[in-house]
């Protein structure tokens, strides 16, 4: 028989313990309390709903013996009975769901721990919620740097693809391949439009309703091309953008990525973008989750892979994946009936552009038609743009044409040539031009701004041809 201030002592711990019960069983999280040894003493029901155990098979066991058994990890009680303080972080649970759990240790009078609670919500949903709004973030951004490429490209005028009868072949070659996906070389010399057809051929192909980026990998820092081709985390590298920065190859998610100037990527590029090519996948810099690579790759080169590749400038492997299809875009020069039809529409483009009414006379045309055009596309552009706005009259006639239109044919069409290869007369007389620069005593600024290339160009030209000042 228990006495009267026994029984009230019974009925003041029963109540507690019913309490006790009662409130473990409706928090909204999870509760878990155990000893100074990390025996479980109770835990709350909705325990069995996170951790998919009884809350009797829980009673009494040592959290080191769950944590082993992988019910939960790691187990944060371990951690607050070594540390001796609050703690909060995110807990595995079965499922592969996960969880925010906050531990706190209890003291007694000495200074022990004599209990351990911790407290369990569920954020499974918050944290998948994150990563589909970092994705969204990433798409936001791949959109607007997308979207400025585009209004760039507008403000700059867009241009059309024409060709007449000399085209015919190349072109069928273009349609025939443009509808299958797979990796193109367009091959020709400085400015014959490589881009322009690049361009078209992304426009008839399955990927037309996604981006179109062009990148000259003659114009890139060697320093910089990896960080601009792939993109980079925040914190990557000194100077890097907070919050990191999206790439090429990423904004052309979906699209194609035109390679212009594939001769000039450094070697250690090649190796990345070889990876690329035969994996699909890239990282960012400083970054460690791999990226799906669905891009399309149109490569261009004006120089002679195959040399490059002799000589250890180029990588075999790569230069036989970008070869897989092959086109060769023809010189001005070979595509006489061309002309008329491309200085038509740049007649067009440049009287919209301002707004006059000009027009070419048939003498012009012929002698257009005759000139050996060395430049190519570009050069006619540039001859057009210029007669437009500097000839005084409606009509654009044989005597406001440069010098140079008025030379015989055999002196046009047949300068000197150093002997060799087409690419290889190119490079000499290429090489000519810059050692003529660099001995009038031009810095490199100076170089590039004449001819019309970037100072890395320059730069990068000058150590191919091995020319130093004062040479």
């Amino acid at each position: 028989m228990m006495t009267l201030p026994e029984r009230r002592d019974y009925e003041r711990l029963l109540q507690a313990q019913i309490d006790l019960e009662a409130i473990l069983n409706s928090f909204h999280g999870d509760l878990v309390i155990t000893d100074g040894n990390g025996h479980i003493l109770n835990v709350s029901r909705s325990c069995e709903r996170l951790y998919g155990l009884s809350k009797e098979a829980f009673i009494g066991k040592n959290v080191e013996e769950l944590e082993r058994q992988g019910v939960f990890k790691p187990s944060i009680t371990k951690k607050v009975l070594q540390e001796r303080k609050r703690i909060s972080m995110v807990q595995q649970a079965r499922d592969n769901k996960k969880v925010l759990v906050t531990a706190v240790p209890v003291f007694d009078e000495s200074g022990g721990i004599m209990r351990v609670v911790s407290y369990t919500h569920d954020v499974t949903e918050m944290m998948e919620l994150q990563q589909h709004l970092g994705e969204l973030r990433q798409e936001m951004m791949r959109m607007t740097s997308e979207l400025e490429l585009l209004r760039k490209r507008e403000l700059s005028g867009g241009e059309a693809v024409v060709f007449g009868d000399d085209m015919a072949k190349t072109v069928e070659i273009m349609h025939r391949v443009a509808k299958i996906d797979v990796t193109l070389l367009l091959l020709g010399e400085s400015g014959v439009g490589k881009s322009l057809y690049a361009r078209y051929i992304h426009q008839l192909s399955a990927r037309a309703d996604g981006p179109f980026i062009e990148v000259n990998c003659g114009a890139i820092p060697e320093s910089l091309f990896e960080s601009e081709l792939f993109g980079y985390e925040s914190g990557a590298f000194t100077g890097a953008r907070k919050g990191g920065k999206i790439g090429l190859f990423e904004l052309a998610n979906k699209g194609t990525i035109f390679l212009d100037e594939i001769g000039e990527l450094p070697l250690s590029i090649q190796v990345k973008l070889l990876k690329v090519i035969q994996e699909k996948r890239f990282r960012r810099v400083g970054g460690t989750q791999e990226m799906k690579s669905d891009v399309r790759i149109i490569a261009a080169t004006n120089r002679n892979l195959e040399n490059l590749v002799q000589k250890g400038r180029f990588r075999e492997d790569l230069y036989f994946r970008l070869n897989v299809v092959p086109i060769r875009i023809p010189p001005l020069r070979e595509r006489s009936n061309d002309i008329r039809v491309l200085a038509e529409q740049m007649l067009e483009k440049f009287n919209t552009q301002y707004g006059l009414r000009k027009t070419i006379s048939e003498n012009v045309y012929e002698r257009l038609r005759n000139y050996a055009w060395p430049g190519n596309v570009r050069e006619l552009e540039h001859l057009i743009e210029r007669l437009i706005v500097t000839v005084d009259g409606p009509i654009i006639d044989e005597p406001m044409l440069p010098r140079e239109f008025f030379e015989p044919s055999d002196v046009r069409r047949k300068p000197h040539r150093p002997g060799g290869t087409l690419p290889e007369m190119l490079a000499e007389v290429e090489k000519q031009i810059l050692l003529e620069a660099r001995n009038a005593g031009k810095s490199t600024t100076q170089m590039a701004r004449e001819l019309g290339i970037s100072q890395a160009s320059v730069v990068r030209k000058l150590q191919r041809y091995g020319i130093t000042k004062g040479r």
